[in-house]
C-alpha cells in the first residue's frame, strides 16, 4: 500500500491564521523602508493588502511588537496582496503577546 508523502508546503498553509490590523515598516535591499499593512498573521508568517511591488523571492526586515526585528520571505503575490514566511517559527508565549497587540479590537 503507498503512503503519502508529507508536503511542507500544505503544512505551512495548515498553520492558523488570525486576523490582524497592523501597519509596519519594511525594510528592503531593492525598495528601502516600505509602508506596510498586515491583514492576517500565523506562527509562520503574515500577509498584506497593500504590496507595494514585491516580488516572490524577496527578503525584508521588520519589527514587530513583543517579537522585534524578524526576516521574511516573500512567497506569493496576487494583486495588491502578498504573503510572507518569517525566517524562523515564532515561539507560542510571543506570538500570542504579538496578537493581543496587532489584532482588532472586538467592540
Amino acid at each position: 500500500m503507498a503512503q503519502a508523502v508529507p508536503n511542507p508546503d500544505l503544512d505551512f498553509r495548515m498553520a492558523a491564521r488570525h486576523r490582524a490590523n497592523h501597519t509596519v515598516i519594511a525594510e528592503s535591499k531593492l525598495r528601502g523602508d516600505t509602508q506596510i499593512h498586515i491583514i492576517n498573521v500565523s506562527a509562520h508568517g503574515f500577509m498584506i493588502d497593500d504590496n507595494p511591488g514585491f516580488e516572490r523571492g524577496e527578503r525584508v526586515e521588520l519589527r514587530l511588537p513583543v517579537i522585534g526585528r524578524i526576516e521574511a520571505l516573500v512567497i506569493w503575490t496576487s494583486d495588491k496582496r502578498a504573503g510572507f514566511q518569517f525566517e524562523r517559527v515564532l515561539r507560542l508565549p510571543n506570538f500570542l503577546g504579538l496578537l493581543e497587540i496587532i489584532s482588532p479590537k472586538l467592540r
